[in-house]
């Protein structure tokens, strides 16, 4: 695909998605990257609805990695996953309050030795907290970058590098939320809507 074609794609994303996406409640570094961690496998509004009630319960990192694992669990229950997410929450805090004086570090391969934290949240946060440019792939990058051309890779790690090759930087951090948003809206796995696709004209539908 020409530099031309990928431009007029992502203009048109910008066109339909906007440039930038409503950021989680937060009031510190922490409990931006708990924000992340909750987000997974979740809904957006499940984690915007829990956030303000678990903020005014857990007002420091301290305050999170001393709570018992139940409590956390009694405050997240309506989020997926709820059991294993507050495991890690807790375990995160502590680690945070014993290994960084109570903050989060601001490199990715320090972010990932943190309980529930992988490479995609990790990306997320530094792109989301600091403007740090990365690129993360969860199924919806996945699948609609491959139809249109842009990776061959099979693995979340290898599209990453493709796509850190392919799209120009300043368009990292934002083409996360736009892909998912048309990954969500029209490109979705179960049924593609070409028909109305703004992207129809340059996608080469190969899978």
């Amino acid at each position: 695909m020409t530099k031309k074609a990928i431009k007029q794609i992502l203009d048109t994303l910008d066109q339909e998605y906007g440039t930038t996406k409503e950021g989680f409640l937060h009031y510190a570094d922490w409990q931006l990257l708990l924000a992340i961690m909750l987000s997974a496998q979740s809904t957006d509004k499940q984690v915007y609805d829990v956030l303000p009630g678990l903020w005014e319960k857990y007002k420091e990192v301290t305050d999170m990695a001393n709570a018992p694992v139940e409590e956390i669990e009694e405050a997240i229950k309506s989020i997926g996953l709820y059991k294993s997410k507050a495991k890690n929450m807790k375990k995160c805090c502590e680690q945070l309050v014993e290994q960084y004086e109570g903050k989060v570090p601001l490199e990715l391969n320090e972010l990932v030795k943190l309980a529930g934290v992988g490479r995609k949240s990790a990306t997320l946060f530094l792109a989301d907290a600091y403007g740090i440019p990365g690129v993360t792939v969860d199924t919806h990058v996945l699948r609609i970058v491959k139809r249109l051309g842009w990776a061959k890779g099979n693995t979340p790690v290898a599209v990453e590098k493709e796509l850190m090759e392919v799209l120009p930087k300043d368009n990292w951090n934002r083409i996360n939320f736009q892909l998912i948003y048309h990954g969500r809206k029209l490109c979705t796995a179960r049924k593609y809507h070409c028909e109305e696709c703004p992207l129809n004209t340059w996608c080469e539908k190969k899978i």
